[in-house]
């Protein structure tokens, strides 16, 4: 009987509820004396779920923070190397311009490695027999002459600059046609006019290009400006001091003169064709 006096009660209580909203305020009150209960009871899940969220956040952001550092340095290297691109380009555009305007058949070649001894100034090229690179072809880049072929392999050559204390190479004064002899000294950005007279008509500022003579550069390629002039009395000779036009210890690209093997050059050493025909002869008294 009381269980269902007591269930009778209930539907009544919920019809009345469901009609007449008679218990809301007490839901109302009950629910807002319960929440304190139901926050606690649920505060550990959502500091989970915050933290796990946060944690995945940051990942992400460290993720992404590394990976657009890796693309900037990517980029960075990329600007350099179009840097570095252009600037080739401008060394070759010069290089170009320089073989148009000098009329002669050339042969460009890179720089492939520098002699480190301070005694002498040789630098490798990446042409060699290969490419009909002969021992003695002049060697000049876009601003001067830079020396001649030492020696040959079928890959690569050696150059021996203008500056190696070794060098000699003919020369005339622009100005006038006063010529003479540049002599490397050791430093890269200094040659001796040597045997020029006390009284010879050479000036600060003259600039100095090949002569012909000697049979291994062709006449009228820049090798040097005058810097220095001094004329010491009691002295034969005048002290004249000169820097290259070429850029020696900048280019990276050079022109190679396609010139006819000279027979003997200035240095009394023979081509390899005429040590050849030299060893093929007999031999005299």
């Amino acid at each position: 009987m009381r269980v269902v006096l007591f269930s009778l009660i209930s539907v009544a209580l919920m019809t009345l509820d469901h009609r007449q909203k008679l218990v809301s305020p007490v839901r109302y009150t009950l629910s807002a004396v319960v929440y304190p209960i139901q926050y606690l009871v649920n505060l550990p899940f959502s500091i989970g779920n915050f933290l796990s969220e946060d944690l995945a956040s940051r990942s992400r952001l460290l993720e992404e923070n590394t990976r657009l550092r890796a693309q900037q340095l990517l980029d960075e290297a990329r600007l350099q190397k179009l840097d570095s691109l252009e600037t080739e380009n401008i060394r070759l555009r010069n290089l170009l311009d320089s073989s148009f305007d000098i009329g002669d058949s050339v042969l460009i070649a890179e720089l492939m490695r520098v002699d480190l001894d301070p005694y002498t100034h040789l630098i490798k090229i990446d042409k060699g027999t290969t490419n009909s690179v002969f021992v003695g072809q002049p060697v000049i880049d876009a601003t001067g002459v830079m020396g001649q072929v030492d020696s040959v392999g079928p890959m690569s050559s050696t150059v021996r600059l203008i500056t190696d204390p070794s060098s000699a190479i003919p020369v005339q004064v622009n100005r006038n046609g006063l010529r003479t002899i540049a002599m490397g000294t050791g430093d890269i950005n200094k040659l001796q006019i040597s045997y020029l007279p006390n009284n010879a008509d050479i000036r600060k500022g003259d600039l100095l290009v090949t002569s012909g003579l000697g049979g291994r550069f062709p006449e009228g390629y820049p090798v040097a400006r005058v810097t220095t002039v001094r004329h010491d009395r009691g002295e034969p000779f005048a002290v004249v001091w000169a820097t290259p036009t070429a850029k020696l210890n900048r280019s990276r690209e050079v022109l190679l003169i396609r010139t006819k093997r000279p027979a003997r050059g200035i240095d009394g050493t023979f081509t390899s064709k005429e040590q050849t025909k030299a060893s093929a002869a007999p031999a005299k008294p």
